[in-house]
């Protein structure tokens, strides 16, 4: 197996992107705003491939930190699982889109609110189930691995 350095983050600044964009995807689904949660998505698939730092929603925690007054994290977390979570919400949420612009109406909207609680339960008591799930290590964190990471993920024997 090939391994990666692996960056550690904040998981505070996790927690409070996931809640921005949470309250950012409440706004659309309340609009109507399939543009929002496309913006959404397009953000959140963009932190899975190029990491936490390009997470638009995470950007203002360090600000926000220093203006509480906190200090370092009591733990930093490895960004891998946080970004595979990434990746499924902005799979769920493309699939929403595509959903509601082929016209399903309220059934569209289901994936999107899906995601909302999702974001909502990382933000309110930081369980976040796609960083459990990669944890697995099942195909598809493996498949993230591969194609996302360019990890390769085998291990051979002899």
């Amino acid at each position: 197996m090939t391994t990666l350095p692996v960056r550690l983050i904040d998981p505070r600044g996790q927690r409070f992107g996931a809640g921005l964009s949470a309250v950012t995807l409440v706004g659309a689904v309340a609009l109507g705003s399939v543009p929002l949660v496309a913006a959404v998505a397009l953000a959140l698939g963009v932190s899975a491939a190029f990491g936490m730092r390009a997470f638009v929603f995470g950007r203002p925690w360090p600000t926000v930190r220093r203006l509480l007054g906190l200090g370092p994290p009591a733990d930093m977390e490895a960004e891998l699982g946080p970004r595979f979570a990434q990746a499924l919400g902005a799979t769920a949420l493309a699939l929403g889109v595509g959903l509601l612009v082929a016209g399903a109406g309220p059934v569209g909207w289901l994936p999107v609110v899906a995601v909302v609680a999702l974001q909502g339960l990382l933000a309110a008591t930081g369980y976040c189930l796609g960083c459990r799930l990669y944890g697995l290590h099942w195909l598809l964190p493996d498949l993230f691995d591969r194609f996302v990471l360019r990890r390769r993920t085998d291990v051979s024997t002899g």
